[in-house]
């Protein structure tokens, strides 16, 4: 009985049969190629991509995460300040109150509309109680501000040195705001000292004046 024999398979050979397959390749064609170098092209095709997308991918990854590393910078930076407002909480409070008290207390020596011609008095009746002759007492136009109104006086004093000196100290201390600008002091007749100024009182706005110049300056800042 004859016996089947099992085909020898030459190893030695075999490494250059598939290195043959590789040799003269056209590349304009690869469809043409045989099995091995196809599946290689394919492969090679394959990872070629894959690594695109990950170079991709990877480079996307690092721009996200660069924005995210400086948001967080920004975020502790924010949390630091937050917190050492949080930690000088009451001290802050203290210092409001003490920058309203003397907010008040500024407004206060600013008179309101009604009270201007009192002060007018006032001024006028400084000069009076030193023995000063008005020779002028002008009150000029009004001038508008954002939170206050400016009244310019123009005034002609004249009297004895030390009265006119008296009188310029009496204004400074006035409960009302009033400064003396332009002074111009030249010898008066018999001795005495003619003083020419120009005096501005200021006053605050009432609620409908505010309103007024708010409208009047759409940017202005609510108060």
């Amino acid at each position: 009985m004859a016996t089947k024999q099992t085909p020898k398979i030459d190893v030695a050979a075999a490494p250059k049969a598939l290195l043959g397959q590789f040799r003269g390749l056209n590349a304009r064609d690869p469809a043409s190629w045989p099995g091995l170098p196809r599946a290689a092209l394919c492969l090679a095709l394959a990872a070629a991509i894959v690594a695109a997308l990950w170079f991709a991918w990877l480079e996307a990854s690092d721009a996200e995460l660069e924005a995210e590393q400086k948001k967080e910078v920004a975020l502790r930076a924010d949390y630091k300040k937050k917190l050492a407002q949080a930690v000088n909480l009451d001290a802050l409070k203290k210092q409001r109150e003490q920058v309203q008290h003397y907010v008040t207390q500024l407004e206060k020596q600013l008179p309101s509309k009604a009270e201007m011609d009192a002060l007018l008095s006032d001024i006028n009746q400084a000069g009076l109680g030193r023995s000063l002759s008005f020779e002028l007492f002008r009150p000029g136009q009004v001038s508008v501000k954002e939170y206050y109104a400016e009244l310019p006086i123009t005034l002609r004093v004249t009297g004895r040195f030390h009265d006119v000196g008296a009188f310029a100290a009496d204004v400074a201390n006035l409960s009302r705001i009033v400064t003396l600008n332009n002074l111009q002091i030249v010898p008066g007749r018999d001795g005495a000292l003619a003083m020419d100024a120009t005096a501005k009182t200021y006053r605050y706005l009432d609620a409908d004046e505010v309103a007024a110049q708010r409208k009047a300056t759409p940017g202005a800042p609510k108060k």
